[in-house]
Order: structure tokens, then sequence, then C-alpha cells
């Protein structure tokens, strides 16, 4: 009887004096409790994946952004693989500033005619539209093409001395695509109609950009002989300065003759002279 009673359901006085108290509480079970804390982690869980995708993407922009400040300002000692990129290389960067520049290249080229036909009203000129598959075509060809090779010539080098290590692809592209970002400012500061300072901007972007594909591939080819090494630094610099050179004279060239109307006084004194009869020649006797 004593374990019958043990196992009854029994009221406690506590319990009991609450309820009286306050008649219009609610009360949950167990059940109530489980299903609105699974239902509050449910919530909590989806919002948390939305904060670190948020997270990834606002890192990811950081990392961009540290990258292009990288290219912009090459400093001796600092390998732009190893000091920005980290084993991590992205082509969200090269793809945008390659596109970015050859968007620009053409823009810039066909403004640069618009502003000579505002100074001078003897010069015809019609949209250019092949200069942006022109630029686009340039720009990646560049970007992927001569990393392709570089990557291939360091490679074959690695079989002849062990200790050549060259970069990845991926990480050569990387380099690349990231050293044109100085030429878009440049690009459109070449907009001012001052030839000396058009040139300057032109040597110092060159001379930025260059320093830093120097300062990345001078750990890897150093280690190699001094006429390999000199050739291949020479011939990298040598691209780039014939790219942007290719570009200024191209897309920044004077118009040909074909583009050039003759003025109104250059064609009523070439129709004056061929209006003009020339005198009979007097017939000897």
């Amino acid at each position: 009887m004593a374990a019958a009673d043990e196992l009854a359901f029994h009221e406690f006085e506590e319990a009991t004096n609450l309820l009286a108290e306050t008649p219009d509480v609610a009360t949950t079970s167990r059940s109530d409790q489980l299903t609105s804390k699974g239902h509050v982690a449910v919530a909590v869980g989806s919002g948390g994946s939305y904060g670190a995708e948020d997270e990834v993407e606002e890192s990811d922009k950081t990392v961009v952004l540290d990258r292009i400040k990288g290219s912009l300002l090459p400093r001796p000692g600092y390998s732009f693989v190893r000091h920005y990129l980290q084993n991590r290389p992205d082509l969200y960067g090269p793809f945008w500033i390659c596109a970015t520049l050859a968007f620009v290249l053409a823009i810039t080229g066909n403004l640069t005619m618009v502003l000579a036909q505002r100074r001078d009203s003897s010069i015809h000129y019609s949209p250019q539209f092949h200069k942006v598959t022109v630029a686009g075509i340039t720009i990646y060809c560049y970007a992927w093409l001569v990393p392709l090779a570089l990557w291939a010539f360091l490679q074959w080098r690695k079989g002849i001395r062990e200790r050549t290590g060259p970069y990845t692809f991926l990480e050569m592209v990387c380099v690349y695509g990231y050293s044109l970002f100085i030429f878009i400012p440049t690009v459109v500061l070449w907009l001012i109609p001052v030839p000396w300072l058009q040139w300057f901007f032109g040597a110092l972007a060159l001379a930025l950009s260059a320093a830093g594909l120097v300062f990345t591939f001078w750990p890897i080819v150093r280690e190699d002989t001094r006429l390999v090494a000199s050739v291949l630094l020479s011939a990298i610099v040598l691209l780039h300065a014939l790219l942007a050179m290719g570009c200024k004279f191209y897309f920044f060239q004077p118009l040909p003759p074909e583009h050039m109307v003759p003025s109104p006084q250059a064609v009523s004194v070439s129709s004056d002279r061929l209006l003009t009869p020339t005198p009979p020649r007097p017939t000897a006797a």
C-alpha cells in the first residue's frame, strides 16, 4: 500500500496558491517549450547563415581592395604573391580590371576625337565602336597569354635547375591582372590635351606597374643564371611597355587625313583656281 501511495498524484500547496492568486496566467507544457525553442533555433540558424554570407562577401571585397592597393604601391622586397595572394589567387579582380580597362580605353579614345572636333570644326568624327572589340581582345590576350608563356618557360627552367620554383599559372594571371589596374586612371588622365602631361602619366603608370612585376618575379628567377634572369625580367618590362605604348598610339592617335574636312576658304580658293580660265597663248606668226 505504501508503494501505491507513492505512485499516486499529489497536489502541491505552493502551486495551488499561485494559481489561485493569478487565475488568468497561461501555462505551457514541456512539449510547447521544446517546439518554441526549436522554432527559435531554426530562425537563428537561418539568420546566421545570411550573416555569414555577408561577412564572406565583405571579406572578399576587402581582399580585392588590399590587392589593388598592393599593385599601386610596389615596394622592394615585397612579392605580390607572397604578401597579398598568400596561396589564394582569385580571378574576380583580374577579370573585372581587364573588362574595365578595355571599356575605358574605347570610351576615352572616342572622347578624344569628340573633344578634338569641338576645338576644331574642320574635323569630322564618327563613332568608332570597333575599338571596344580591339581593346577587349588586346587586354585579355595580354593578361592570359603572357602569363601562360612565362609559366611554361619557368616550368622548363625548373626541370633544368631544381632550385627554381615558379608560381602557379593562376597566381601569374592574378599578378598580371592586378598590375593593369593603374592604367585605368591613367587612361582617363590622357583626356587632358597636353602631350607632355600624357606621356608623364603614362611613364609613371608604366614604371609602377613594371616595378611590381619585377619585384614579384625576382625571388624566383634570381636563383637561375644571371643571363636568364636579366633576359626574362627585361622581356617582362618590354612587353609591358609595348602594351602601354600600343594603347597610347592606337586609341589616342591623331586623326588620319581622310577624317579632315577642308575649310570653306580652302574650298573656295581651289574652286576659283579651277574656274578661272587660262589666257590663250599667242600663236607665232
